[in-house]
C-alpha cells in the first residue's frame, strides 16, 4: 500500500528581477527558511529534487553545498515550465513508494540572464526554426477561442484584472498593483489579440517545499500540513496535422487521472493554481478542470465565480500573470500557495476554511505535441 506524503513547510522569495544574483543566491535563503520552518535538520533529509530549465549543470548541488547538505541524492529536473512541479512529483512518488521519508524540493530560475524578450526554445524543433514563439502559440489559441465562443477581448482582459487584484494581496508577487480592463486593452500589443498585460512577466525567483512521510511528519512534530492526495505527470501525445487548440488534451487527461487518484470531483476544490502564462489559458483550463462545460467558461469569469467569495478561487496568488513566471520555480511556488491556503497561512488572500487545493502546470512548446509535460497535484488539509 502506498505511503501518504505531506507538504510540511514552504518558503519562497518575492518573484522579480534579481540581475546581480545567481541561481545559488536566489535559492539559499528560502531553502534555509523552509528547513527551519519544518524543524528539519540536514541529517533528516533523504533526497533533494531541484527544478530548473536554464541553470546549467549541477544547479542543485551548487545550491545545497552552500549549506553543507551533501551525500544525499540530489536530482536536477528539467521539464520546461513543468520542471518544479515535476520535481515535487518525483519527491512525492519516492515517499509514496517508501523509498525515503524526507525530501526537499527546490524550484529556481533566473530569466534576467537573457536580457528580455521571449524565452529561448530548442533550435532542433522545426517550428522554432520557422520562428514560433510562445506568445504566438497562445495568440492563435486565443483567436480560435474567441471565434468559437461567446467571448470577447474584454474577457481576456478580465482574466488579467482578476489576476492583478489577487496579486495585490500577495507579498511574493512580481506585480502588486491592480489594473483595469481599459489599461489591459491599451497596453502594448504583443501578438494579436494579446496585449502585454495579458502575458506573464519574465523574471527570477526561487521556492522551496519540504515533503515528509507520515512517520517522519509525526517524528518531526510537524503541525498543519497538506497531504498529497494526487500527483500526476503526463507527457504529450504526438498528433500531426489538425488539433483543437482550445482543448489541451494533456491537461484533460492529467486532471481526469488526478481526480480519480484523489477521489474527489471538481466542485470539491476550494482553490486552483493554473498555469496562466497568458490570459486565454485560464479560460481554457476552466473547461479542462471540469469547472464548466466547454464553450461556457466566460460565464464563470463574468459572474465572479472564480475569485474570492465564488465557487472556487482560481490563482489566489495572482497566478503567473501577476506573480511572475521564473520557469523552474513556478510549479514549486504553486505548491507553496496550496500549502499556505489549506493550512490557513495565506494572510490577506486566505480562502476561508480551505480544505482542497489543486495545482497545474504544463511545460514545453514542441512541434507535434499539445505540450511536452503536464503536472497536476491535489492537496488536502491534514
Amino acid at each position: 500500500m502506498a505511503e501518504d506524503a505531506f507538504v510540511i513547510s514552504a518558503s519562497m522569495i518575492p518573484f522579480g528581477k534579481y540581475r546581480s544574483s545567481s541561481y545559488v543566491g536566489l535559492a539559499v535563503s528560502p531553502l534555509i527558511d523552509a528547513l527551519q520552518r519544518a524543524g528539519v535538520q540536514k541529517s533528516d533529509v533523504d533526497a533533494v529534487y531541484v527544478g530548473h530549465s536554464y541553470g546549467g549543470m549541477m544547479t542543485g548541488q551548487r545550491i545545497t553545498k552552500e549549506i553543507g547538505l551533501g551525500t544525499v541524492p540530489t536530482v536536477n529536473v528539467d521539464n520546461a515550465c513543468s520542471s518544479g512541479a515535476t520535481a515535487v512529483h518525483e519527491a512525492a512518488t519516492a515517499i509514496a513508494q517508501g523509498l525515503i521519508d524526507v525530501a526537499v524540493v527546490i524550484g529556481v530560475e533566473k530569466l534576467t540572464q537573457f536580457g528580455g524578450g521571449t524565452l529561448p526554445l530548442s533550435p532542433e524543433d522545426r517550428e522554432v526554426r520557422q520562428g514560433i514563439v510562445m506568445p504566438a502559440v497562445y495568440a492563435m489559441r486565443a483567436t480560435r477561442y474567441l471565434y468559437e465562443n461567446d467571448a470577447t477581448v474584454e474577457d481576456l482582459a478580465l482574466v488579467s484584472v482578476k489576476a492583478r487584484r489577487h496579486g495585490a494581496l500577495n507579498p511574493f508577487a512580481q506585480f502588486r498593483k491592480e489594473v483595469t480592463v481599459e489599461e489591459v486593452l491599451a497596453a502594448r500589443p504583443v501578438a494579436d489579440p494579446l496585449t502585454l498585460l495579458m502575458c506573464c512577466p519574465t523574471g527570477d525567483g526561487a521556492a522551496v517545499v519540504v515533503l515528509a512521510s507520515e512517520r517522519a511528519r509525526n517524528r518531526l512534530g510537524a503541525g498543519k500540513s497538506a497531504r498529497v492526495a494526487a500527483s500526476v505527470l503526463h507527457s504529450g501525445q504526438v498528433a500531426e496535422g489538425y488539433r483543437d487548440m482550445t482543448k489541451p488534451e494533456i491537461t484533460y487527461q492529467s486532471v481526469r487521472d488526478a481526480y480519480a487518484e484523489a477521489g474527489i470531483e471538481p466542485w470539491d476544490l476550494d482553490m486552483i493554481e493554473f498555469h496562466d502564462a497568458f490570459s486565454i489559458a485560464e479560460l481554457v483550463y476552466y473547461e479542462a478542470f471540469g469547472l464548466t462545460e466547454k464553450q461556457s467558461a466566460v460565464s464563470l469569469l463574468r459572474d465572479g465565480r472564480t475569485t474570492f467569495g465564488g465557487d472556487v478561487v482560481v490563482n489566489p496568488s495572482g497566478g503567473l500573470l501577476a506573480k511572475g513566471h521564473p520557469v523552474g520555480a513556478s510549479g514549486v511556488a504553486q505548491v507553496a500557495e496550496a500549502f499556505w491556503q489549506v493550512t490557513g497561512q495565506a494572510g490577506a488572500r486566505q480562502i476561508p476554511d480551505a480544505r482542497w487545493a489543486a495545482t497545474h502546470v504544463t511545460g514545453g512548446g514542441t512541434a507535434g505535441l499539445d505540450h511536452g509535460a503536464c503536472t497536476v497535484h491535489i492537496f488536502e488539509a491534514a
